[in-house]
């Protein structure tokens, strides 16, 4: 998941109200549209009533409203199948899935990219590669995909789909005289952040969401991937240690002592980056799909019209993935309702109904990209997504990531204040992924 929706999530339902409120109104029309996408499970073939439950997010892409508009248009169309959704907070999401699993309490369940490692190994989850090859997985994503995929197994099917994105002010860029096109490389960055600095066009020219939290691992995994690096290697151990890994680190703390990123970068979240971004106290920033409109609206921005998105720049690897920030939903292996759980996802995550819904949440479905209506909904993003979202890096899969990962946070924390080297800081994280 993006670290730092629930921030802004209030100012975000309002942009989405309307959406959502007339998907509710309009279920009857959801079924017109969405024939082919759900169907009758077995269980209502033969004629016994079920009620399954399901636990998501508050926060996370879709609205509430987005939830209730999609059930009831599924309930519409599975008259046998009775939904129950219970939505929480991100933060209370993963004690709530480990807590539930053993009475089997929710029959689906929404999981974050980063869990499927340990809760496919904890058999939490059920396994259901063959029914996620039977969608027809050569018409999703690729970087989709891999949201609830461990040791080639499938343990959900993806729902949610975001990744981190270059956004410029290209006012700025173009007092400055810099060609977007240079910001399709990490060097080209530095050096435009550079001319932005000396030309006194804006103090620190990058801001980066570098705080002691996930954010920070989302950023530096970015960069891991431009540099050539990678989590782990071949067989599982800490790779980001070497190579890539501690030049990526290097790229930050360099931009930290060099005043091209904000010296705040290092307490910032997502939501203050968008908000130094649309102050016009930024000219360069990653920031996941959300800020896209936020950016962009006079209410609550100095900079609208002047916000542009594009690609993760390119290192010197040549690569420049997006950050995986995707969420799937996927089936408790407790659940007694497994076929019936089993047609609600696959009515959620079905082509149809994410098109319908995109202005809130991008499709996983290639396609989806040349409709015109899932293009209009999101008019500067999708041309980029349709690149970006198949080119994403994965967080480490390790089954105590959330240990580890908190570990990585305190060390790159330490290198980015100068309290120790980028690759003493990396070596002493890598200790935290030994026993994963």
């Amino acid at each position: 998941m993006q670290p730092g929706r629930d921030e802004f999530e209030a100012q975000r339902l309002t942009r989405r109200g309307l959406l959502g409120a007339g998907a509710v109104a309009g279920a009857g029309l959801l079924l017109n549209a969405c024939g082919g996408s759900g169907g009758a499970s077995s269980t209502s073939s033969q004629g016994t009533s079920v009620t399954i439950n399901a636990l998501l997010q508050k926060q996370a892409g879709y609205s509430e409203d987005d939830i209730r508009g999609m059930t009831a248009a599924f309930q519409a169309a599975n008259p046998k199948i009775k939904v129950k959704p219970t939505l929480v907070a991100y933060e209370a999401l993963h004690d709530k899935i480990v807590a539930a699993a053993p009475a089997g309490t929710f029959d689906v369940v929404l999981i974050d990219v980063i869990w499927p490692a340990e809760f496919g190994s904890k058999h939490l989850l059920a396994d259901i590669t063959g029914r996620v090859n039977g969608l027809g997985v050569d018409q999703i994503l690729p970087g989709a995909l891999a949201t609830a995929n461990y040791n080639k197994r499938f343990y959900g099917v993806p729902w949610i789909l975001d990744s981190k994105y270059l956004y410029y002010n290209d006012a700025m860029l173009k007092r400055a005289g810099i060609p977007a096109s240079q910001l399709g490389t990490w060097d080209g960055v530095l050096a435009a952040a550079q001319k932005l600095k000396s030309k006194g066009i804006v103090k620190y020219p990058l801001i980066g969401s570098w705080s002691q939290a996930e954010a920070v691992v989302c950023d530096y995994a970015q960069l891991l991937g431009a540099y050539g690096g990678s989590f782990l290697d071949a067989s599982g151990k800490p790779a980001f240690n070497r190579g890539g890994g501690v030049q990526a680190l290097e790229f930050m703390r360099n931009g930290l002592k060099q005043g091209l990123y904000n010296p705040a970068s290092t307490t910032a979240l997502e939501e203050d980056v968008r908000k130094t971004f649309s102050q016009g106290d930024a000219a360069i920033a990653l920031n996941w799909t959300y800020m896209d409109a936020m950016a962009n609206d006079p209410k609550q921005s100095k900079v609208a019209g002047h916000v542009k998105v594009a690609r993760t720049p390119k290192g010197p690897s040549g690569n420049g993935p997006g950050c995986n920030g995707s969420e799937a939903l996927a089936i408790s292996a407790g659940s007694q309702h497994q076929d019936a759980a089993w047609e609600y996802v696959k009515f959620l995550t079905g082509q149809r109904i994410q098109n319908r819904f995109s202005k809130s949440s991008l499709p996983i479905w290639k396609s989806s990209y040349d409709d015109p209506a899932v293009v209009k909904a999101l008019p500067d993003v999708v041309p980029v997504a349709k690149e970006q979202l198949g080119d994403m890096i994965l967080r480490p899969e390790v089954t105590n990531y959330n240990a580890a990962s908190q570990q990585l946070q305190v060390e790159i924390q330490k290198a980015l204040l100068g309290k120790k080297s980028s690759q003493q800081a990396l070596d002493d994280a890598a200790k935290a992924f030994s026993s994963s």
